[in-house]
């Protein structure tokens, strides 16, 4: 069920107050300028998103672009015969809908949330039209396709080339990221789903990672223990990805363009 927008404070540039932002998560748009987040907001709609929810399909016209403010949501590469597997993630750091940047009307992969959460919501013709009136937006969304980019194809060969107790392991230090605390809350049936992998697969990986003290598994969550051992348990992938992340900001700051 939708919720009240944030006050429209435009006249005197006071989106940026913090009474305003203690409702915001996502940082793409806290990242943005006081008159584009003003803009921005006079066309968006809080929305909750339960688990499940599909935020678009695959190969059918994008009825809405959304700024994720919590919660997980998976892009799934769906298969004819219906099975699908993850290939990227995105949290309170993300957007869902990017080929709308671009002009482009539909997208290859499925979006759902795995886990419940919320999301800014705007409708596509809105998005189009407010697009060439934000350029900061534009070169966020521009900046964050290509960190989508580059988490896809380290997750698509880490699917093909690591072991599920490794998969498992990167998987869930991505979510902590994206959800933090401790708690990922999901079930070995929708793990399993998430890594393209039997669910009996799952089961043995997590008894793995729990067997070492890592984590600790019950009925539809997973508690993380020992963040430490969990990074050592994972695969290269995760640190790949945190190192050109890490990378990529450094190059911001130098220009002075990281987000506030």
């Amino acid at each position: 069920m939708a919720s009240p927008k944030l006050p429209r404070r435009v006249a005197a540039g006071l989106a940026t107050a913090d009474g305003d932002r203690n409702h915001i998560h996502n940082l793409i748009l806290l990242g943005l300028p006081p008159a584009e987040l003003n803009a921005t907001f006079e066309k968006l709609e809080f929305v909750d998103l339960p688990t499940h929810s599909v935020l678009h399909e695959a190969g059918e016209p994008l009825a809405h672009a959304y700024f994720i403010n919590s919660g997980l949501a998976s892009v799934l590469n769906v298969m004819t015969d219906g099975k699908s597997v993850e290939v990227g993630l995105a949290g309170k750091e993300g957007f869902i809908g990017l080929p709308l940047v671009v002009g482009l009307s539909t997208s290859p992969t499925q979006v759902i949330m795995q886990v419940a959460g919320s999301a800014y919501q705007m409708t596509t013709a809105d998005f189009k039209e407010i697009l060439p009136h934000t350029p900061a937006l534009e070169k966020s969304l521009n900046r964050y396709a290509q960190s989508l980019g580059m988490q896809a194809t380290h997750v698509a060969a880490c699917n093909r080339l690591h072991e599920v107790d490794e998969r498992l392991a990167r998987w869930l230090l991505m979510s902590q990221d994206r959800l933090g605390g401790d708690i990922v809350p999901l079930t070995q049936e929708f793990l399993a789903h998430m890594l393209g992998t039997r669910r009996a697969s799952v089961t043995v990986a997590a008894g793995i990672l729990q067997k070492a003290g890592f984590i600790t598994y019950n009925r539809g969550s997973v508690r993380i223990d020992d963040r430490g051992g969990l990074e050592d348990a994972a695969c290269e992938c995760y640190a790949s990805i945190k190192q050109q992340s890490e990378r990529w900001e450094k190059e911001l700051s130098r220009l002075g363009t990281l987000p506030r």
